[in-house]
């Protein structure tokens, strides 16, 4: 999947909004993750505000479909 693509499927997700748009965002960010590195899934993140919407947080990985939080990242619980 080309980034564009993904940005433009997570936006369906942000406009939403609610539980299950987050579980496939957390899909999504996974496909972005294992193509293109986690550098890009964090950009996507901060540019559609998936912190707010979502509660995801750069620095997380996400892997099949679940989000992993880094455990060095600031403002989470370990």
């Amino acid at each position: 999947m080309t980034l564009d693509k993904a940005k433009e499927r997570l936006q369906v997700q942000v406009d939403f909004g609610g539980f299950y748009n987050g579980n496939a965002a957390k899909m999504i960010l996974s496909e972005v993750n294992r193509e293109h590195g986690q550098q890009a899934v964090d950009r996507l993140i901060r540019e559609l505000q998936l912190d707010k919407i979502f509660g995801f947080v750069p620095g997380t990985r996400f892997t099949g479909g679940l989000a992993v939080p880094d455990k060095h990242t600031p403002g989470r619980n370990s």
